[in-house]
């Protein structure tokens, strides 16, 4: 058998390296809502407060939002496909020590350690998509199965942690990312086709330590404040440091010869509004899903399988419905497309401000099919539209800074409605205790638990034959707080619609911006993806 027998095909490696792409990104996002399910179980096995709780997922979301953009710059420098390899390891690290974990710390420390995993595959996967698919009609259709796999791991999380948690410790929730990640290391390594940015594409190290600031300390803030107040002398003194952080990176990145994020691509009006549109739309999305677990959790009394079942409804619908939009890209203009789907978005969390303790699953998974119909049709055209919106070789800085945003939305959004839910159903327990029959010295008291601990606080105390008038207050008071985050959550999916009709409609801006002003021009590159913006440009109006 010859050379030229054995070699692997340039069709063969590329084939490969949309399908590595794709199983990273399934890893990536494989923790997030395995790990959202269990945590009423993680609570009952560590003895956990609801702050020490709350901490297990934020433990992921935040390194994974504060270092994206800085893997992305590694990959561009280093080579994408090493910080791949990175990235599966550290996850396949992070599940190991959490698997392992004794105590809340150590889980955190597990948990810190995937994030940072994820952070670096979410831009290198794209980027290397990018790089094997340069031709942009062609590479929505593969954007759009890296959409898929990401909804796909979003989809199977709670049915694996239902099963695992019916069966077995909550620990094991954490087993099935570790040989996964490991598989695609050694897959990845012969296989894998690397990339990186040319021209010179250096690290920007004053960029990367003062974004890496500024996300952290700005989401710590609010996620704190949200748990305790924001009047607390900590979260002020975080979200002060997030600001001084945020403004220093603006000017180091102004002064760059190399930034990390080329403020010059926010000229292209395409990339604006899909930065946008990522940030406002997963904000309400991971919002209404911590929300939504709630509701089935403490009102409708479901179990962790019955539970992700019901919200494995939302990921199979986008499945379904992103699995033409990347096909249909170039025959439908992107910016209708995304606006409908958030409208459809809209329009479904709005049909759900009625649902109450005993709505039927059956009238329940209509509004969930149209969410799941709604965000198919946004994150395959909003993905493809970042990366297409800048020179070629900016295609992992493109891709970060979109999953960067998304990540920051992400992780705000259960802050954000958190605080919302916890606000409204505080406000109205009170008199939902009255009409329950439960007053005086007890209602009181629950009021206060309620206050300090949380609505499963309740949980540990002493209720006696008034019990079940309590949970029925709670559950009436988490409605009215749901509700509330429902219509909350709407507003921001209409915001994004507007957001993408408004700056989505210009065809020149997503051409001109950021490819004619950005790192290409000033370091004299020739603009690698014009015909590609130009592309997208017709198909935006």
């Amino acid at each position: 058998m010859n050379a030229t027998t054995t070699a692997i095909r340039p069709t063969d490696r590329r084939a490969a390296t949309i399908v590595m792409a794709c199983l990273g990104v399934f890893v990536a996002y494989l923790p997030i809502t395995t790990v959202a399910v269990s945590l009423p179980a993680i609570q009952r096995a560590l003895s956990t407060s609801t702050a020490q709780l709350s901490w297990v997922q934020d433990a992921f979301v935040l390194p994974m939002a504060a270092f994206i953009m800085t893997a992305g710059v590694f990959g561009d420098v280093h080579g994408r496909k090493k910080v791949f390899q990175a990235g599966l390891f550290c996850c396949a690290a992070g599940a190991a020590v959490a698997l392992c974990a004794q105590n809340i710390q150590m889980l955190w420390a597990g948990q810190a350690l995937a994030g940072l995993g994820s952070a670096a595959l979410l831009p290198t996967t794209l980027a290397l998509i990018s790089h094997a698919v340069p031709d942009f009609r062609e590479r929505g259709k593969f954007i759009g199965m890296w959409a898929m796999a990401m909804l796909a791991a979003l989809a199977v999380g709670p049915v694996i942690a239902g099963v695992i948690l019916d069966h077995f410790s909550w620990r094991w929730i954490y087993l099935l990312s570790v040989p996964l990640a490991l598989v695609a290391m050694a897959v990845a390594a012969p296989l894998l086709t690397d990339s990186r940015a040319p021209h010179g594409r250096k690290l920007d190290w004053p960029g990367q330590i003062t974004a890496a600031v500024a996300v952290t300390a700005l989401v710590y803030g609010v996620i704190e404040g949200g748990a305790d107040s924001f009047t607390a002398t900590k979260v002020i003194a975080a979200l002060a440091l997030g600001v001084v952080a945020l403004i220093a990176f603006v000017v180091a990145e102004k002064r760059s010869d190399s930034p990390m994020l080329d403020l010059a691509v926010f000229r292209s009006a395409a990339f604006t509004a899909t930065a946008l549109v990522a940030l406002i739309s997963f904000l309400g999305l991971i919002g209404f899903f911590f929300v939504l677990s709630l509701y089935f959790g403490m009102v409708q009394q479901l179990g962790t399988l019955e539970a992700g079942a019901r919200l494995l409804l939302v990921p199979v619908a986008a499945i379904v419905a992103g699995a033409p939009a990347g096909r249909l890209m170039h025959r439908v203009p992107t910016r209708w497309m995304i606006s409908l789907g958030l409208l459809l978005m809209a329009g479904s969390l709005l049909a759900m401000t009625n649902l109450d303790t005993d709505t039927s699953y059956g009238s329940i998974a209509w509004r969930l099919i149209v969410l799941g119909v709604g965000l198919g049709l946004v994150t395959t055209p909003m993905t493809a539209t970042a990366v297409a919106a800048v020179p070629h070789h900016l295609a992992g800085m493109a891709s970060a800074a979109n999953n960067a945003f998304r990540q920051v939305g992400g992780a705000l959004g259960p802050a954000v409605l958190g605080v919302l839910l916890s606000i409204r159903a505080v406000d109205s327990l009170p008199g939902h205790l009255a009409d329950a029959g439960v007053t005086g010295t007890q209602a009181q008291a629950i009021v206060a638990t309620v206050k300090e601990g949380g609505l499963g606080a309740v949980a540990g105390m002493n209720l006696g034959s008034t019990a079940n008038q309590v949970y029925g207050a709670l559950g009436d008071s988490l409605l009215d707080g749901m509700r509330l985050c429902l219509i909350v959550a709407a507003i921001l999916a209409l915001i994004a619609a507007a957001c993408a009709v408004v700056l989505l409609r210009h065809p020149k801006q997503a051409r001109t911006g950021a490819a004619r002003s950005g790192s290409a021009a000033q370091h004299g590159h020739p603009d690698a993806s014009a015909g590609n913006a130009q592309a997208l440009g017709h198909r935006q109006g």
